[in-house]
């Protein structure tokens, strides 16, 4: 994942994570990507946003994965967004940089192109399918294609915590961190791989 050729197709799985569960999220689906071949995935997260206007991060962050590019997000043949829930949306962070992207909207550069959405929530009920629906929305700008999670996938009937048909979704707790469960893990992965066999149908 980490050496990703410029001749490589790869997914573009871009992420917005504070505690580390989303994160972890996308390394499932990194792991349902790699199962489908010909196709690799490229782990990209965004920095955090600062209503101090002066605040300065480094270009590379310390751990985990590196910053996304535009250039990253122009080149994917397919794309994961996912980020924790904010008030049934998505955190400000992962929307700044979408937000930024009107020239790749402009060109077209993403239009016809696999595309869904993942998310971690605190509480049970505290908006996993709301946050998943408003992220696809510029998705849908770009004219992507949208991919969700289909129930043939057994875990999705099975899981007692996250898991939508809309994408994958995980229930983190509030008052310790829980960890993804199997189902959790196994929507996750199924996700990857279809977003990835989607690529490679629709490249072809």
């Amino acid at each position: 994942m980490a050496g990703v050729t410029s001749n490589t197709p790869y997914v573009l799985v871009l992420y917005y994570s504070r505690s580390g569960q989303t994160a972890e999220m996308a390394a499932q689906i990194a792991r349902g990507i790699a199962r489908e071949g010909g196709m690799e995935a490229r782990l990209r997260t965004v920095p955090p946003v600062s209503p101090d206007t002066s605040a300065g991060l480094p270009d590379i962050p310390d751990q985990g994965a590196p910053y996304c590019s535009k250039e990253d997000l122009r080149h994917c043949a397919a794309l994961a967004i996912g980020s924790p829930t904010r008030f049934g949306n998505m955190a400000a962070p992962l929307k700044h940089f979408l937000d930024g992207t009107g020239d790749l909207w402009i060109s077209g550069a993403l239009t016809g192109k696999p595309a869904g959405a993942f998310t971690s929530t605190g509480s049970l009920h505290g908006g996993q399918e709301s946050t998943i629906l408003s992220m696809m929305l510029p998705l849908l700008h770009h004219g992507m294609l949208l991919c969700g999670v289909p129930y043939s996938e057994q875990a999705l009937n099975n899981t007692t915590a996250g898991g939508t048909p809309y994408g994958p979704s995980h229930w983190a707790g509030t008052d310790k961190p829980r960890p993804l469960t199997g189902d959790e893990k196994a929507i996750c992965q199924t996700f990857g791989q279809r977003l990835a066999g989607l690529a490679i149908k629709l490249q072809t």
